[in-house]
């Protein structure tokens, strides 16, 4: 395969997309009909087949049960105060909802109601269940398609996919205004994110959006100061944060899942060679942080719990680099390569996907590489490539 079929492509995926949505319900994808293989249904037959006992009766104790049997850490805690969720009418500034994750699973919380469960199948993309606690009996568990009222937007190109909202809700409901539509991902300017949402630690009064209220004056928004933990009890919480850094983590991770998920519906479906170098060209961008928004003057400094959680699971060069290490001063990570490409769902992509993908990392990694990716030195290049080669089974051997 030619490299120049990858990147020299004029076609734009997503306004194609948005032309003709995927019938992702239908055959051959079958949404609704396919058995999941995601994290949280194996832990779901689990729990349903009495094979694994989690406290029923204590609804914090039930989560962190969860979050551990799931392998994701407390540490990521992210909290939102704006109603955009299934449960719009338990979240406000009183009750806020946390959101936890690793890298292909993610719960949402809130507190007196149920808990929002969405992990990765590799056919599938993101499967989206409500599990309700009962007493006497396992938990009850639906999958529901009112979750695609908001997660099969124009965001996520009209498939099953991830989002995430920044408005400035209203202090007696709903929301007066709202940001970034249909963007997702590191290339969002963080100006433009959080609203609705809280920041903690040194980062808490640092963007303009996060950590406020609003109230509708005539024809003008007045704002409202909201800092984390002045309206809510934190004790329902397992922590007290909602650090930058997660946010960062997490908004990376969301937009990466959405370009797997359409590169596999695209790929079942046997599109035409041009849309499957789009697509490939896309992830290769995303995966080396093409447009990454710039941090915050200063940089960032996180939460070293979080940040000790994320790099422990590092997979590491025999020179101890990995593309999990930070650099958090100009940029998100040191490496400017994703530590997203070992999941399993990146893993599974269709090989006609696979190749194109890996064929464009080796051209923009090379020696010379390619003049849209000169924003990544020669010096950061080998060492992308020695971490893949160290690290990645399965990668080409010409790499």
């Amino acid at each position: 395969m030619k490299l120049s079929s990858v990147f020299l492509v004029t076609l734009c995926v997503s306004d194609v997309l948005l032309a003709q949505p995927v019938p992702f319900g239908e055959s051959p994808h079958d949404y609704w009909k396919r058995k999941p293989e995601d994290a949280v249904t194996q832990v779901v037959e689990k729990l349903r087949e009495g094979k694994l006992d989690l406290n029923l009766t204590d609804e914090k104790g039930f989560l962190l049960a969860l979050l551990k049997e799931l392998n994701i850490p407390v540490s990521s805690q992210l909290l939102v105060y704006s109603a955009t969720s299934l449960q719009g009418g338990l979240i406000k500034a009183t009750n806020p909802r946390a959101l936890y994750f690793n890298e292909e699973t993610y719960i949402g919380y809130v507190p007196g109601g149920r808990l929002e469960l969405s992990s990765i199948d590799p056919e599938m993309g993101p499967v989206f269940q409500i599990l309700s606690r009962t007493q006497g009996g396992p938990p009850r568990v639906e999958r529901t398609d009112r979750c695609m009222n908001c997660h099969a937007g124009n965001a996520m190109r009209r498939l099953p996919g991830f989002f995430t909202e920044s408005v400035i809700p209203s202090a007696a409901g709903g929301s007066l205004d709202g940001f970034r539509r249909n963007l997702v991902g590191h290339t969002v300017p963080l100006e433009e994110r959080f609203g609705g949402w809280h920041v903690t630690g040194p980062h808490e009064k640092q963007f303009p959006l996060a950590n406020l209220l609003g109230r509708s004056d005539g024809s003008k928004i007045v704002h409202i100061k909201n800092p984390p933990g002045s309206q809510f009890d934190w004790s329902p919480y397992p922590v007290q944060t909602s650090d930058l850094l997660a946010h960062l983590v997490h908004e990376h991770q969301l937009e990466f899942h959405n370009l797997v998920t359409l590169a596999v519906y695209r790929a079942r479906e046997k599109v035409d060679t041009g849309e499957i170098n789009g697509i490939a060209r896309d992830m290769v961008r995303y995966l080396l942080f093409a447009n990454e928004a710039k941090l915050p003057s200063g940089g960032v400094k996180p939460d070293g719990t979080f940040m000790q959680d994320f790099l422990s699971a590092k997979k590491a060069a025999p020179d101890g680099t990995s593309l999990r290490d930070f650099d958090l001063r100009s940029r998100l990570f040191k490496h400017r390569c994703s530590y997203m490409i070992y999941t399993p769902g990146f893993q599974a992509l269709p090989s006609v996907i696979k190749d194109r993908v890996y064929a464009g990392l080796r051209s923009a990694l090379s020696d010379r590489g390619l003049p849209e990716f000169n924003y990544i030195s020669p010096v950061e290049r080998k060492q992308i490539r020695t971490i893949l080669k160290a690290t990645l089974p399965g990668l080409p051997t010409d790499f």
